[in-house]
């Protein structure tokens, strides 16, 4: 397979790159997926069979006062990408968020489930799924939900086990549930999905599901660094932008499908290895 990875620097595309070769990885640096010509010109002359694009507007606080950074990066950036794809016959992979969803309802979501984000990032994340699905002719969106990596030194369970280390007092939230997800395992599906011709909407995550908190003591625990992580509600840590509550959790079509569904998440995986984290699954 002949691939490029739309922002390659962090922890999905890292471990994307890993897998489909050096010569695929292409940085913010390099390559802004809000300058048309620029990704026109690049899909053009490398011809690749598909495009990964990991690059995101993923700052979900700030974007609250900075929406037309995050609109262009998360919502225009897919549709001219998509576009390159659809005229280079290149076949393209983005990658979306829970945050699309509300989390009102009692099960998790599938990906028929009607979309209705609570924030300025989750409705850019959500425009650029729609403007990548009708701007392009081979398009697959892959959701998934708290990606956690070691590439970048800026997963959740690291952030963490530095926190504790410096002796900060660890206030963590209880009462939002997601699906911790290895980066490692979500490229791996990926690029699975991509070698099938999957197309439309998919939810990549892993099969277990932790509150934040629970992921924190996970993360500690394997870190073998004894701390203690106080349970807070999220209204008693306020942030400018709503979060999805519980139920916003994923399940999939991909493993209606009979797929391999990724494995259970684990919190020390950024160390490769620890102890399987979940409730359910």
């Amino acid at each position: 397979m002949k691939a490029l990875v739309l922002g390659a620097g962090g922890q999905l595309g890292s471990e994307l790159v890993r897998l489909v070769g050096p010569e695929s990885a292409v940085r913010h640096t390099e390559v802004s997926i809000t300058d048309a010509g620029a990704v026109e010109e690049l899909v053009k002359s490398r011809k690749p069979d598909v495009v990964f694009n990991c690059a995101a507007y993923n700052a979900v606080d700030r974007a609250e006062s900075e929406k037309e950074a995050a609109i262009a990066i998360n919502a225009e950036g897919p549709r001219i990408v998509a576009a390159a794809c659809r005229r280079n016959d290149a076949w393209f992979v983005h990658f979306s968020t829970n945050f699309v969803l509300d989390g009102a309802g009692a099960e998790p979501y599938a990906e028929s489930d009607v979309p209705a984000p609570l924030s300025v990032y989750g409705s850019s994340k959500l425009a650029g799924e729609e403007n990548a699905l009708q701007e392009g002719t081979h398009v697959l969106v892959v959701r998934t939900a708290a990606v956690f990596g070691r590439a970048t030194g800026r997963s959740f369970p690291e952030r963490i086990v530095e926190r504790a280390r410096a002796g900060e007092k660890l206030r963590v939230v209880s009462d939002q549930t997601v699906n911790p997800t290895y980066a490692r395992d979500l490229a791996a599906a990926a690029v699975d999905l991509a070698g099938q011709r999957f197309a439309g909407v998919v939810h990549g995550v892993a099969d277990g599901c932790a509150a934040w908190d629970e992921f924190a003591r996970a993360a500690l625990a394997e870190s073998g660094y004894p701390a203690e992580v106080e349970s807070i509600t999220t209204d008693a840590f306020p942030t400018p932008a709503r979060r999805p509550p519980p139920a916003a959790s994923l399940e999939g079509r991909r493993r209606r499908l009979g797929e391999k569904p990724l494995k259970k998440a684990r919190a020390g995986r950024f160390l490769d290895t620890g102890s399987e984290l979940g409730c359910g699954g």
